[in-house]
């Protein structure tokens, strides 16, 4: 049996709640030898209140809790502000994921977009079907593309939208994948962490475990 020599723990304060209720997330937690709560940048207070509660109510005794930033990106922020946004989010985030809106939205709020355009009304196939199966989604539409005809439905559906941009945080670069109307600009995002405690712990790691001496 493989087992990790620091078992590293993300907790998304975007979902409170999950870490405690989800499995295998609160199996990771209980084993977590440090626990990182990122995007603390976009919570909200009482966001990090429930998710510092719920590490604190499994994790191991003592278990160091480092708070992080998902600091978001735009190649060229002049594009976003004062637009019409349409925003494409990670399919998985979006749908069974239980999120609303993503890295996506809060950027285009962030970088002062005039209005983040719903897809709902806009969408074909099977994104069509993934907003009737996932009523909680907003307005983000999620990157569903595991077979061509998928694809199909989401380019059809970023081209028929009413949008003068269309701002992708995805995992891939959706440009390769989908031929659009409208320009297609990425959100990168980078985790940041508060204070040097990380690095530290880190630093203090005994890395020769790792290499089996």
């Amino acid at each position: 049996m493989i087992r990790s020599d620091l078992h590293v723990v993300l907790v998304d304060p975007h979902r409170p709640g999950d870490e405690t209720s989800y499995h295998p997330g609160e199996a990771n937690l209980r084993m977590a030898d440090l626990v990182i709560i990122n995007k603390v940048d976009s919570a909200t207070p009482g966001q990090l209140a429930q998710v510092q509660a719920g590490v604190e109510s499994v994790a191991k005794a003592n278990v160091p809790v480092i708070l992080a930033d998902s600091v978001l990106t735009v190649a060229d922020p002049d594009q976003v502000k004062g637009k019409r946004i349409l925003v494409v989010g990670d399919g998985p985030t979006l749908t069974h994921g239980g999120m609303a809106y993503g890295a996506g939205t809060i950027a285009a709020r962030q970088l002062g977009a005039a209005e983040i355009v719903s897809g709902r009304q806009f969408a074909v196939g099977s994104i069509s079907d993934a907003y009737d199966t996932y009523p909680h989604m907003e307005s983000e539409v999620p990157a569903l593309g595991y077979s061509p005809e998928q694809l199909a439905d989401l380019e059809a559906t970023l081209n028929a939208t009413e949008a003068e941009l269309v701002l992708f945080a995805t995992p891939v670069d959706l440009d390769q994948l989908v031929s659009v109307n409208k320009p297609l600009v990425a959100v990168a995002y980078e985790l940041e962490e508060r204070g040097g405690e990380l690095a530290e712990i880190l630093g203090d790691f005994d890395y020769y475990k790792l290499s089996g001496g």
